[in-house]
């Protein structure tokens, strides 16, 4: 049986190009012991609302309120098959100066200098969005990636620009 996930997540930069990212606890479900953004699940009520999800989940992780985290916007929706889920996540991208002000027993926080990021254990999925966006930058679109079986074995990620073909 085919079940779906929802992910929102955000990357939040600070002026010095740092990341706010999660070093995830062994206890999690997805990915524990690996580095990743902050964020999580969608509840019933943010179905269509993935923006609002990932307030939420900001909030809860870090203690960073929405009105810190300014021009948050959509840049990617990722999807991949594993094994019977198929898991869409929703990235947004902000910058933020606050420091995080609670701690969480999701994992713990650290501020990740721009160039160290590709170096830690990342998901596959969600390293390919990291590629992307440190080598694109904020785009005037969002970005659809897919995950596909590699000529070489291994994941890639397919990526698209999100069009509203009527208008294009």
């Amino acid at each position: 049986m085919i079940t779906l996930r929802l992910i929102s997540a955000a990357l939040l930069f600070n002026a010095r190009g740092e990341l706010l990212m999660m070093k995830r606890s062994m206890k999690r479900t997805l990915s524990p012991g690996m580095w990743a953004a902050v964020g999580g699940h969608l509840e019933s009520f943010e179905m269509a609302r993935p923006r609002a999800a990932c307030l939420r989940e900001i909030e809860e992780e870090t203690g960073i309120r929405e009105d810190e985290i300014p021009g948050l916007r959509l840049q990617y929706i990722l999807i991949r098959l594993k094994d019977q889920d198929i898991r869409q996540q929703f990235i947004y991208v902000g910058h933020t100066d606050v420091s995080p002000r609670i701690r969480t027993s999701e994992g713990d926080l650290h501020w990740i200098p721009r160039t160290e990021i590709l170096n830690r254990e990342l998901p596959f999925i969600f390293r390919y969005a990291l590629e992307h966006y440190l080598s694109n930058g904020d785009t005037t679109h969002t970005w659809i990636g897919t995950a596909v079986p590699g000529s070489s074995g291994i994941p890639e990620v397919s990526w698209t620009a999100l069009q509203d073909p009527e208008k294009t």
